[in-house]
């Protein structure tokens, strides 16, 4: 493969909490803002407006468009090369394999985030009252955020509206104000962001993209949470899945089409929209569905997307062939940087799931085939990034821990957005 799509870039100082990118390499010196909640902007305007929506952020001339400033550091980011050597100022992924102590000067010169998942298991407990809140994040976050490890979100229950479990709808909403409490209360509400990520089952319908709403029966529940998650910043994270869509419906949907390859596509006749792929289909409804609910400006993150390797008879689609289709086509998308059809100006945003094959995963075969990696650290198939090693050590002492550790870990996501330069 060519290098051409690699886009370099350098951080440059920026108001707290902000990111300040500059692109030399571009054909047009472009200069770009990061949000604290991960929106991109590439010109005045646009920031201004969202400076306006967010009172608490920093004034507008605080906000520098020079290149001056001395580089906090260099990035590449994730491009189309394959097996290249990674930047200087990064560690070859066989590194990050191998075991440290967390908050380790390692972790923070990767520049690693970590989102920390608050099991739905927990919620109950958790939304009882602040204190219990309290005490969780100083047990499994602040330890760890003093001693170096970069830690930028708190995942509140994972799919929890639309679930079959109803009792927890109801105690999600005051566990993740808790939560968010306690941060602000510790001084880190402003580093860590409170975030719930959600199941495409909170719609009511989602074709076309423009139709899409919630159910009713998650309104009353939704619309305190998005309130809150408006009020403190945080984007509307939803978990979106071409290869379910498929796997459910392989006679009326279109393969092509879900894998983001040649297809006549669909047409929304609301919007007078073309889609040519599942994916941003699917963000567009969370959109539709959001305006219709009152939160027109939230922006939308896939916090889960990706392709089974391998599935049972009736699993439609899970293959490797189409898997590395799959990531390998999303890649593409997302290094573009470009919104959707609905929402040209918002960036598209996605993590890849997952990491790892979560081999004790209950369910059908692909539920413990979505993985990039093998639980030993191997690649289950090749879309341009190199394998985990290990010493014969380190096998030995996580050999059968280090399956159950990557069942557990639920939240544990490849970043295809920021600046992780893993080919």
């Amino acid at each position: 493969m060519g290098t051409e799509d690699e886009i370099v870039s350098v951080e440059l100082p920026a108001p707290s909490s902000w990111k300040k990118l500059f692109f030399p390499n571009k054909v047009k010196t472009e200069i770009v803002f990061v949000s604290p909640t991960g929106e991109e902007f590439s010109n005045r305007n646009q920031l201004e407006q969202y400076l306006k929506s967010h009172p608490r952020s920093p004034a507008i001339a605080e906000f520098d468009w020079t290149t001056s400033g001395t580089p906090r550091r260099r990035s590449a980011r994730i491009s189309e090369k394959t097996k290249s050597t990674p930047s200087p100022d990064k560690e070859p992924p066989k590194k990050r394999g191998r075991t440290k102590s967390p908050g380790s000067k390692k972790d923070t010169d990767e520049e690693i985030e970590i989102i920390v998942g608050l099991g739905n298991e927990f919620l109950k407990d958790i939304s009882v009252g602040e204190d219990r809140a309290m005490n969780w994040v100083k047990e499994n976050v602040e330890p760890f955020i003093r001693s170096g490890t970069k830690i930028s979100g708190i995942a509140v229950g994972n799919e929890i509206l639309g679930g079959t479990t109803v009792e927890l709808w109801e105690v999600l909403f005051p566990a993740a104000k808790n939560v968010y409490s306690a941060l602000r209360r510790l001084g880190l509400h402003t580093r860590v962001e409170v975030l719930h990520t959600r199941r495409l089952a909170v719609f009511a319908n989602s074709y076309p993209p423009s139709a899409c709403t919630f159910r009713d029966d998650v309104v009353p529940f939704m619309k305190p949470l998005l309130a809150f998650f408006w009020q403190i910043g945080s984007p509307f994270y939803i978990n979106a899945y071409p290869f379910l869509a498929y796997k459910s419906d392989p006679s009326h949907i279109d393969l092509n089409y879900a894998l983001f390859e040649h297809s006549d596509g669909i047409y929304d006749a609301k919007t007078k929209l073309r889609y040519d792929n599942m994916f941003d289909a699917m963000v567009d409804a969370s959109y539709a569905a959001l305006e219709k609910a009152g939160f027109p400006k939230v922006p939308v993150i896939v916090s889960e997307t990706g392709w089974a390797s391998k599935g049972d008879a009736d699993e439609a689609g899970a293959t490797v062939k189409n898997a590395i289709t799959y990531n390998r086509n999303l890649r593409k998308r997302l290094n573009k940087r470009k919104g959707t059809p609905y929402r040209p100006d918002m960036v598209a945003r996605a993590y890849v799931f997952a990491l790892f094959n979560e081999n004790l995963k209950p369910g059908p075969t692909s539920e413990r085939n979505f993985g990039l990696f093998k639980p030993d650290g191997s690649i289950a198939y090749d879309v341009g990034f190199t394998g985990l090693k290990y010493s014969s050590a380190t096998r030995s002492r996580f050999g059968t821990s280090l399956n159950a550790l990557v069942s557990a870990c639920v939240f544990m996501f490849l970043v295809l957005h920021r600046l992780l330069p893993l080919s």
